[in-house]
């Protein structure tokens, strides 16, 4: 009769003990589940930030290529009116001696 109740005892330990490792296994997959969610999620945020940086970059060269034009253009007209200035110094300078 002992034996039959700790084998009995000892039956109900293991399932239980089996049981309670089902229920822990499915805690772990749905923790599991909630990290990769988040996971994914996060990626995405950085993804999309990531492509808010490269249009920032872009949008930057496009005005830099814009000020050097600009910058040129101002160059070669600050030339220009250096020569004509040059000119009309030298024809007064010409016409005062």
């Amino acid at each position: 009769m002992k034996k039959s109740v700790r084998n009995f005892a000892l039956l109900l330990l293991i399932f239980i003990s089996l049981a309670s490792c089902g229920d822990l296994k499915r805690e772990v997959e749905h923790n599991l589940n909630d990290l990769k969610k988040k996971a994914e999620s996060l990626d995405s945020l950085v993804n999309k930030e990531v492509d808010k940086v490269l249009a920032l970059d872009s949008l930057i060269n496009l005005e830099s290529d814009k000020v050097k034009k600009l910058d040129s253009l101002i160059n070669k007209s600050s030339s220009k009116l250096d020569s004509i200035s040059n000119e009309k110094i030298k024809s007064l300078e010409k016409l005062l001696n």
